[in-house]
């Protein structure tokens, strides 16, 4: 952990950089009395950006809170293409009629001021100016601002005052298109599902994104919804754009995850330039989803010294330009130049080495729906939790009860709180139902009408009926929508085979209630904290060395993390080698003398059991090694165990081995999921490049990996994972030779 920021000597009158003049700070100094303005949290520690004191973090604020508005927005804490896109995009009028303010005035103002007076100055407001508006604020205040300020989709109120939808995310293990279909019917059994239909793929090959698509789609007609409700399935947006290009009018509304910095956002394989060529050509009715979230940048080595906040503000105004893009466009085509354009935060998806507990996770969903807001954006939310955190099923409901007031505009939406793909804590429908009942919210009138008039899962008075929770009812109804006149005892019937078959997937789907509508049936209740526990016994597997002793030709290596609780804690600790374990590398690539195009790593990850349970592990090798052999590829003859190995590491053992080899080098690095699931299911990382790249620091990277996920005999099995591997990495393999 990097040392604590300590803030003194502020003199009456100081503001940032008169402070700053005056006992000649430098701009690291800067960047650390803005991060120490901040409520703490784990990721700015980490940093060395949090406040060491409660006395430092309000003299931090107490000197932003003085500082004149201009000057933030004209003083960046780092410069790259996307702050010189931002600031070009600012409304100068607008701009201009604030850069006189304090912080603190602005604070008054957006707090204060009539809501059309302050929707006239956002514009105005630079990504910069937002972020250290929102670390002058208490958790109340980021409730207020919340609750006044609302941007609702048009044609529709999502979004708006009073109204809270959900993104149904119907994600499977493997893909199956009945576990997606059944978790939306399921969904709208209890009047939930009004923004999106939002899948994300265990696959990102085209093919598998298309299929998934389908299965969305499918729904959406049957039931006459395409102009009322989207679809969308989450890979990355050329992915998307191939698909729409192949069979056009099939996709959705585009997804994408951004980061707040150049940098970042090629660690997702995008740059500026190719986002806005994207945005410009969504002039349908349905525009852009983005999904953001703290930490993710510099978890990802993209920090740049910034805290945060500032990162995530960006990342909305990245939204903001981009939203901009298409009203453009659409504009130029003489159409409604309003676009439908929504953002996600993902706020605790990352772990707890961004925050760790309940009221930090909650401090950081206050905080992003009030910047999103003052970038003019509709936000949703994914209130969630990894397993690893210091947060537990029934701390999301405390967490839901106070962000709810902040008026986000849509939540999460899963059969359960636990996600059946990846492994963690999120809301389920019955969140939706219970926050509904106590705040009093509403979801979009046109998807209620549905839920009322032609599914009737709720009465004119908005109470369940004796269909609410009922899949198969809903089920039922899309079969009659689709002309099907068989009884409808025998379309039950099939419907409830169905159903089991998704449950026995491992996609826990519930019918009716417990005592209370927003109640999960006892037994699912039951089931969902069976996996709870067992995950977090997951977490703290480690190697027995029995099964190690099984791996043909295994060689143990260790990173620098010590022991488990440093793992998981300070994850790069789990990025990177120890110096034994680069030394004994080294000594092994001289004496491979390059016969070797190939190298396999087995990683324990967040959950070693993923790889030691029977049938896991051996089935994949036992198909992987002769599929390489019969594609010609020269697989090293050692597996590469690491013990507390993250995918990073991969990379390094990579380097290690071919930095500055002929030809393309590749690497499948094998390695534990997130546990939370029934499958104990592993990821397969796939990366080719030329061995020039190998030997460069940070050219091998997530942005030029492809994973293969859900990996288990229950679910993607590990036989045909294998396969695909090997498929994948000669196609990669090629695309990298003809670069």
């Amino acid at each position: 952990m990097m040392p604590a920021v300590r803030v003194h000597d502020v003199q009456p009158g100081d503001d940032l950089f008169t402070y700053l003049a005056r006992t000649g700070g430098d701009e690291v100094r800067r960047r650390q009395l803005i991060g120490a303005a901040n409520e703490f949290k784990e990721g700015d520690a980490a940093l060395g950006l949090a406040a060491a004191d409660l006395a430092s973090r309000t003299a931090a604020r107490r000197l932003l809170a003085t500082t004149p508005v201009g000057r933030i927005a004209a003083a960046p804490l780092f410069r790259d293409e996307l702050w010189h896109a931002l600031a070009a995009g600012l409304d100068p009028r607008a701009a201009a009629h604030v850069a006189g303010w304090s912080m603190g005035q602005l604070k008054t103002f957006v707090l204060g001021a009539d809501e059309a007076d302050v929707h006239a100055l956002l514009p105005g407001l630079a990504s910069d100016v937002v972020a250290c508006l929102v670390k002058l604020m208490s958790d109340a205040e980021l409730v207020a601002l919340g609750a006044r300020l609302f941007h609702p989709l048009p044609g529709s109120r999502l979004g708006a005052r009073g109204y809270l939808g959900a993104r149904i995310q119907p994600n499977s293990p493997t893909d199956h298109p009945d576990d997606i279909r059944w978790q939306v019917l399921a969904g709208f059994s209890y009047a939930v599902g009004d923004v999106v239909l939002g899948t994300n793929p265990v696959s990102s090959d085209p093919r598998s994104v298309a299929a998934v698509e389908a299965a969305l789609w499918d729904i959406l007609v049957g039931f006459g919804l395409q102009d009322t409700l989207p679809h969308c399935v989450l890979a990355h947006i050329d992915v998307q754009a191939e698909v729409e290009a192949a069979a056009p009018g099939t996709t959705g509304i585009w997804f994408q995850s951004i980061a707040g910095s150049d940098d970042a956002n090629a660690t997702f394989g995008l740059d500026l330039a190719g986002l806005r060529r994207h945005a410009r050509a969504r002039t349908g009715r349905w525009g852009l989803y983005f999904e953001t979230g703290q930490g993710a940048d510099f978890t990802n080595g993209h920090g740049k010294g910034v805290d945060m906040v500032v990162h995530e503000a960006r990342k909305y105004g990245l939204a903001r330009l981009l939203r901009a893009d298409i009203a453009d466009a659409r504009r130029r085509l003489g159409l409604d130049p309003a676009p439908w354009v929504h953002v996600n935060d993902v706020a605790g998806f990352i772990g707890p080495e961004v925050f760790r507990t309940r009221e930090q996770l909650v401090r950081c969903c206050l905080e992003d729906i009030a910047m999103a807001k003052l970038h003019g954006l509709m936000i949703g939310l994914d209130v969630c939790a990894t397993l690893h955190m210091d947060i537990g099923l029934d701390d999301l409901d405390w967490c839901l009860d106070r962000i709810a007031p902040a008026c986000p505009g849509y939540l999460m939406a899963l059969p359960t709180k636990n996600d059946p793909m990846l492994g963690y804590l999120t809301t389920a429908f019955q969140d939706h139902v219970r926050l509904r009942e106590r705040f009093g919210t509403r979801v979009d009138d046109r998807m209620w009408a549905v839920f009322r008039d032609r599914l009737g899962v709720v009465d004119e008075r908005g109470r369940p009926t004796r269909h609410f929770g009922d899949p198969v009812w809903v089920h039922l109804q899309l079969c009659r929508a689709r002309g099907d006149a068989r009884p409808a005892d025998v379309i039950a019937g099939e419907g409830r085979a169905a159903l089991a078959a998704v449950r026995a997937r491992g996609v826990a789907i519930g019918e009716g209630h417990g005592d209370r509508p927003w109640d999960l049936p006892p037994a699912l209740d039951a089931e969902v904290r069976s996996l709870y526990a067992d995950a977090r016994d997951s977490l703290r597997a480690e190697w027995h060395p029995e099964f190690v002793a099984r791996i043909p030709a295994a060689r143990v290596l260790r990173t620098r993390a010590r022991d488990r609780d440093e793992y998981i804690l300070h994850p790069t600790t789990g990025e990177a080698l120890e110096p034994a374990a680069l030394a004994a590398l080294h000594v092994l690539k001289d004496s491979w003398s390059g016969r070797h195009d190939t190298v396999l790593v087995v990683s324990d990850g967040l959950n070693a059991r993923a790889l030691m349970d029977d049938d896991h592990l051996f089935p994949f090798l036992d198909v992987l090694a002769p599929e390489l052999r019969a594609a010609g590829l020269a697989l090293a003859p050692d597996v590469f165990v690491l013990a507390g190995g993250r995918v990073r590491a991969g990379y390094a053992v990579g380097a290690a081995l071919f930095a500055g080899l002929p030809g393309p080098r590749r690497l499948i690095h094998v390695i534990g999921e997130r546990p939370g699931t029934m499958h104990h299911a592993f990821s397969v990382y796939l990366t080719a490049a030329p061995g020039a790249a190998w030997a460069e620091p940070r050219a091998i990277d997530h942005d030029i990996t492809r994973v293969i996920s859900g990996v288990a005999d229950t679910a993607y099995s590990p036989a045909a994972a294998a396969r695909e591997a090997v498929e994948m990495l000669l196609n990669m393999s090629r695309s990298t030779c003809s670069q």
